[in-house]
């Protein structure tokens, strides 16, 4: 199912109302969540990524724009009439009933031509829980699964309905570190499974990156970037997304253009022949980016390293980055002497990002 969000707006009334105003939740929200596509609303708390799942859900009315499933306009639908399933942080299970029991209550609601017989529930609470590897678990409750078990649980609660369109709120936050990769796995396995066109919201980037064909990267309701994780990743638009996405974070350093030249304090790092000159531009270098070379023009001070086996994470510092330590991943191959006072890099190309001093804006230059 095709979902098409169309200039969508969600305004609230200030909380203060003295002062009185208005909160701007999702601004001229326009996108197409391709059928079949699991989708990751991404950006830090408070950007408007739930409001927009609402919204889709009919949980929330838009204050402008429209919101289609397919062809049908359901802007005005409501949450029960728009075949949505829908999975929250907190799995909201009864805690009295048992997994099967917890799996049937969508389908009891059914009414009408929908209505199924006890037979056809039990056989499609099974299908799902089957799908879901719990089907062994069906007689227990609540209390006596783990918290990736009840996540479970409330998926196949979601799919038993057979939605249209599946909605996952933060649907991890509540798993240790291990049971979220765990889980996700699960998730992106059953969609593809399913084929259900699925819009998975998180403050994750890791999370979203490697589940999602395609990400939404959201600051303050407004739509920053949209794309394939990996192209997002390799082609910020703006400092914002080069800083949200990436672990570790991107390594971001005062800068200015002169001559062709990218310079970071007064090291010239880069030729950039093409751009004009610059006094304030923000230089954006991934960690992997840096590649050590006894000969290369940036120098930094070397605080320390960090062993990771295959990598090495080096933690130095240098006058012009606006982080308090610059971190580098380097092949493990590389020998550097630790007790060394400084370290040089050359830098690759496409891992360096320049941005405007002002506007924050990518400016780009051949590579």
């Amino acid at each position: 199912m095709k979902v098409v969000l169309q200039n969508l707006t969600k305004i609230f009334p200030s909380r203060n109302k003295k002062a009185g105003g208005e909160v701007v939740a999702v601004n001229d929200f326009t996108f197409e969540i391709p059928d079949g596509k699991l989708i990751g609303l991404l950006g830090p708390s408070g950007c408007g990524k739930s409001t927009t799942l609402y919204m889709i859900s009919g949980l929330q009315k838009p204050t402008g724009g429209k919101i289609f499933f397919g062809d049908d306009d359901v802007t005005e639908l409501s949450t029960e009439n728009r075949g949505i399933g829908l999975v929250f942080q907190n799995y909201a299970l009864y805690p009295h009933l048992t997994v099967k029991q917890n799996i049937l209550v969508p389908l009891q609601n059914l009414k009408g031509e929908n209505k199924l017989s006890k037979q056809e529930m039990l056989e499609r609470a099974y299908e799902v829980a089957r799908l879901v590897q719990i089907d062994e678990l069906m007689d227990r409750k609540p209390g006596e699964l783990s918290g990736g078990q009840q996540q479970r649980v409330a998926i196949a609660r979601a799919l038993v309905k057979m939605p249209r369109v599946l909605l996952l709120d933060e649907p991890l936050s509540n798993l240790d570190a291990r049971l979220r990769l765990q889980t996700r796995e699960e998730i992106r396995r059953i969609q593809r499974e399913t084929g259900i066109t699925t819009v998975f919201v998180t403050h994750d980037q890791e999370e979203a990156m490697s589940i999602s064909d395609m990400i939404v990267v959201m600051k303050l309701g407004v739509v920053q970037q949209t794309g394939k994780p990996q192209e997002v990743y390799d082609n910020p638009t703006n400092l914002f997304v080069a800083k949200f996405l990436g672990t570790p974070p991107i390594n971001v350093f005062n800068g200015s253009i002169k001559g062709g030249k990218l310079f970071l304090g007064d090291s010239a790092v880069l030729d950039v022949p093409e751009l004009e000159d610059r006094e304030n531009v923000y230089v954006g270098i991934r960690p992997e980016g840096f590649v050590v070379d006894p000969n290369g023009p940036l120098s930094c001070d070397l605080s320390s390293l960090e062993v990771m086996g295959r990598d090495v994470s080096v933690v130095s510092r240098h006058a012009a980055s606006i982080n308090p330590v610059i971190r580098s991943i380097v092949d493990a191959d590389n020998k550097i002497d630790p007790t060394s006072p400084t370290i040089n890099y050359s830098l690759k190309r496409h891992k360096v990002f320049i941005f405007d001093g002002e506007t924050e804006e990518r400016i780009y230059f051949e590579v």
